[in-house]
């Protein structure tokens, strides 16, 4: 297939540089040019505009950062440009309000947020929630296998991004969790050995959280989703709630811990909200 990826952050690269691997032709696209460079060098070509990368495509996808990215694009120049007979995959993690939004803007539009790192999604390990009618997803067949065979399927784009920040609020306050009970053995005189020990295997820490698990542990701001991203996430989750009547406080604490970890460490991945909380375990 003729595909565009527009936005070449992580997860972009990563989308992109599994499609070249199961043989479709590339186009990438970012606002900030020679961020591509490893994919072009993959065989990619990298374009300078949006309508440029999508001309004549049969799938054109988005992985932006948030709503006010992903409507800049899709609302602009890319509806301007995409033929109607082309489809539209949005894969950023947006609110489920503009997902509709797009869903009445383009007449074959599929949203598919992803689980998975950008590691996990370059190895075709990435769970892909796929919102849409089947008559616009069942065409995508050839792209979707060749990013992943792990597919859940929702009705609706809206529904797959309420599953797509169902799993992340989960994920930010099982960091938050961590990076408190990490506070507590501290507080106590434990060891951060001693600590990696009670806690590294122990069932009640979940498997997604062992992937950050040392980060939490020791401070380390490196890793690919932003505290300032958490925020936002957190934020959404709490948008969808609250359209229902529904109240959380737990989640209103979660948004707060990683805006205030982000306005300290702007670039920092999620792991960094332990810094919140750090004081040095001892080293005997």
């Amino acid at each position: 297939m003729d595909i565009a990826v527009l936005g070449m952050g992580r997860m972009g690269q990563a989308i992109a540089g599994r499609l070249l691997d199961g043989g479709h032709r590339v186009r990438v696209w970012n606002r900030t040019m020679g961020k591509a460079g490893q994919l072009v060098s993959a065989g990619a070509e990298e374009m300078r505009s949006v309508a440029e990368a999508v001309d004549g495509v049969d799938v054109a996808i988005t992985m932006l950062a948030n709503d006010t990215a992903v409507r800049a694009v899709a609302l602009g120049e890319l509806r301007t440009s995409l033929a109607p007979a082309s489809s539209y995959v949005d894969c950023s993690t947006v609110s489920p309000t503009l997902s509709g939004e797009l869903a009445e803007a383009f007449p074959r539009f599929v949203a598919m947020p992803m689980l998975g790192a950008p590691a996990v999604v370059s190895a075709g390990q990435a769970v892909l929630l796929v919102g849409g009618d089947a008559d616009h997803v069942d065409p995508l067949g050839p792209m979707i296998s060749s990013l992943s065979n792990t597919v859940r399927r929702y009705d609706t784009a809206p529904q797959a991004l309420t599953a797509k920040l169902t799993n992340n609020l989960l994920l930010l306050s099982g960091v938050v969790a961590l990076a408190e009970a990490f506070a507590v053995g501290r507080s106590g005189g434990l060891t951060n050995d001693q600590m990696s020990e009670l806690l590294g295997a122990s069932p009640v820490v979940a498997p997604g959280l062992h992937n950050r698990f040392d980060n939490v542990l020791t401070g380390s701001p490196d890793g690919w989703w932003t505290a300032a991203l958490g925020a936002k996430d957190a934020g959404l989750a709490l948008e969808i709630a609250r359209a229902a009547g529904v109240d959380l406080p737990e989640a209103e604490v979660v948004r707060h811990l990683y805006e205030t970890a982000a306005s300290r460490h702007p670039d920092a991945d999620i792991s960094v909200v332990t810094d919140l909380y750090r004081r040095e375990a001892p080293t005997t």
